[in-house]
Parts: structure tokens; sequence; C-alpha cells
């Protein structure tokens, strides 16, 4: 009989370890939500509630059961050949870099809103600045978005199906069109409430550093 292992033990080290750190956190706030927002999700460096290392820390909390699900099942099906690809070292390095990539963009737009709001000097801005300041940013969606766009270089020409739609499509075609996306609706301003530009500042850091690595010595494990 042929022992193949257990599902848990073919998921490499960082990849199962993420996994456990965003439940142990997931499940800490269902315990105490207000301890865990105020401390360890993100807010705006200006904002009374900042704390230094919540850009970092920010990435293990989520809002809501879905949201965890789905960047967990993400981190899953594509983490486990990137970081088999990469070696759990670059892998690492390629998650947080990705995840701290998409702290600077989403921060530097927000900056430049808030810049826009003191010029406009109006009561109605001054709202807007102050929900900047109150609003937590929470989730590893940049740090996930990193893992897609190494995955579609790593391997551009590998068929991915979504379950919507249904539309078998390259790898480097999927992360173009989820590029596309997010760039029009952070513009846009559609979909309030989801940071758009997180998410495009970890698919552009992780473009950077997979180019980066390619360039010097290629791609291997380490």
């Amino acid at each position: 009989m042929n022992n193949s292992g257990s599902f848990l033990s073919r998921i490499p080290p960082v990849t199962k370890n993420l996994l456990i750190i965003n439940i142990i956190f997931y499940l800490a706030t269902l315990v105490g939500e207000d301890f865990m927002v105020g401390t360890f999700a993100l807010f705006y460096p200006t904002s009374p509630f900042f704390r230094w290392w919540q850009p970092l820390t920010h990435m293990f909390m989520h809002g809501g059961f879905w949201h965890i699900f789905f960047n967990m099942y993400t981190l899953l099906i594509f983490g486990t050949p990137v970081e088999q690809a990469l070696g759990s070292k670059r892998f690492s390095i390629l998650y947080f870099a990705a995840g701290l990539g998409a702290v600077a963009l989403h921060l530097g737009v927000q900056y430049l809103q808030v810049q826009h709001f003191l010029a406009a000097g109006t009561p109605a801005a001054q709202l807007s600045i102050t929900r900047i300041l109150r609003t937590p940013t929470v989730g590893a969606s940049g740090a996930i978005y990193g893992i897609l766009m190494a995955f579609a270089m790593i391997h551009p020409d590998a068929v991915l199906t979504l379950i919507f739609p249904p539309i078998p499509l390259k790898a480097k075609w999927w992360v173009l069109i989820f590029a596309a996306i997010e760039l029009f609706t952070g513009v846009t301003g559609t979909l309030d409430g989801v940071a758009h530009f997180a998410h495009l500042g970890g698919m552009l850091f992780g473009f950077l550093l997979i180019r980066y690595w390619q360039r010097h010595g290629g791609i291997w494990r380490f």
C-alpha cells in the first residue's frame, strides 16, 4: 500500500505556518474583536489608533469568515506551488515583501486623499479625513495578490478555470485581468470598502521581486 502522507504533510512549511497563524488570529478576533482590531489592524499613521507593528500584523487579520476563507484557500492553492518552486526562504521574502508593498501603495494613496481633503477645507472633506483615520485595514490580500503574480510569472501557461466565471485561461492572462479590475475599481471608487490599491501594490512588488530573481541567477530553491 502506497502511503503518500497526510494532506497537511504535503503543504510546504511556510504556507502551512501562514495558514495556522491566520486562523489563530481569526479565532482570537472572534473572542475579542475590539481588542484585536484596535491593536493589530492597520490604521493611517497619523491616526491615534496607529501602532508601529500594524503594517505587519494587519496581514493576519480578517473581516469575516468568507474573507479569511477565500484568502486562505488562495494561499493554499497557489502558495503551495510557488513555495515549492522558490523554496521556503524566498517564498517568505516574497510573501512579506508583497504584503508590505501593498501597505506602501495603500497608505500612499490615502496620503494623497488626505492632502486633497485638507486643501478642500470643507466640513465634508474633514469628515472624509476622520473616516480615513478611523477606518482599519485588514487582510492578507496584498500578500496573496503577490503570490498570484508570482505563480503567473513562474507558470505563465498553466491553464486555470475559476468557479466564476468558469472560463479556462492561462495564468498570465488571468493575472492581467485581475490587475485591470483592481485598477479600474480603485480609480473609480467601485466596491467601496475594498483596498484595491493594496492589491495592486502586492502584485507590483511580487512582480518586481520575481523579475529581480529572474535577472540575477534565475528562480531556484534555497
